[in-house]
């Protein structure tokens, strides 16, 4: 099997049903395999496994989040390269399996590529596939995002994989760092580009940027806790704590309330999070920290 298209879906069936109708066009069953996980969906999304028999499906009837999810799903992946999506974004390129594996081709040190994120409508008329990679270099980063990207499976299978630790938000860089540490590189491009069809004004009036604080701050609690060696693992969260407190917290009381509850989970989970503990040498924490982020 060349390649193994992930996806982790909770609750939107027809975004989801929109991206599996586009991956279909440019797949071939007998060399591409499809598997998705549909996360404590309580909507109509589990219809589709009836509709779409070719694909694999694996289930949860409670939520697990994202992370666990996918560290469930890319077990089971038996494609030499695994491709995640989330299930409302899709790849522009209909040759996406191809410039992919070209590009692991030419650069044999790169364990990981990030695609780049095209968020929200296409409507505009300045909007073009050729403008977008015009003069854009590959570029190697320290991060990834979890829209879009593919990772070879030698590679997944040389880390930990997506950390059951994390629920949602911060697991990629999770996965990432252990990537770099086991010496590979991870290369940004702009050869693959990913629409995600996110609704930008919809998710704010949902209230879904304090719900990414609350979990952000959470999981970058745990994610020195895990990997940064003393006394460094406790500069990094007086910096991380000072930061979202001055930027956030005291200047809206819905944020300040999302930074207690934020803390106070993180210092109850503490002692869970310890069994996860392994942290990375001081000398690939410099380089890690010394790389750019991928062009968001």
């Amino acid at each position: 099997m060349r390649a193994s298209v992930l996806i982790v879906s909770r609750n939107r069936r027809e975004e989801l049903l929109k991206t599996l109708n586009i991956l279909h066009a440019s797949l071939d069953p007998a060399l591409h395999e499809i598997r998705v996980f549909l996360d404590g969906c309580t909507d109509t999304s589990h219809e589709l496994m009836g509709l779409m028999p070719r694909i694999k499906w694996e289930t949860s009837e409670i939520p697990l989040g994202a992370s666990k999810s996918r560290s469930i799903l890319y077990k089971k992946a038996l494609g030499k390269i695994l491709y995640g999506f989330d299930d409302d974004a899709h790849p522009l390129q209909e040759n996406f399996i191809e410039i992919t594996e070209e590009l692991f081709n030419q650069n044999p040190g790169v364990g990981i590529i990030g695609y780049k994120e095209i968020k929200g409508q296409l409507q505009s008329r300045s909007f073009s596939k050729e403008n977008v990679t015009a003069k854009k270099q590959n570029l190697l980063v320290k991060d990834f995002l979890g829209c879009g990207f593919a990772i070879k499976k030698s590679v997944y299978d040389s880390t930990r994989g997506f950390p059951e630790w994390i629920d949602i938000y911060g697991e990629e860089i999770c996965l990432a760092l252990e990537a770099l540490s086991a010496g590979y590189d991870i290369m940004f491009t702009h050869e693959v580009m990913v629409h995600h069809r996110k609704d930008m004004q919809s998710r704010k009036d949902s209230g879904a940027n304090l719900f990414r604080f609350e979990k952000q701050l959470k999981n970058t609690f745990f994610f020195y806790l895990v990997y940064y060696p003393l006394p460094l693992m406790f500069k990094k969260l007086l910096k991380l704590y000072l930061h979202n407190f001055t930027k956030y917290a005291v200047r809206n009381p819905a944020y300040f309330r999302s930074f207690l509850s934020a803390t106070v989970i993180s210092a109850l989970g503490i002692k869970d999070i310890l069994r996860y503990r392994k942290p990375i040498n001081e000398k690939e924490l410099k380089k890690f920290s010394q790389l750019p982020n991928p062009d968001y």
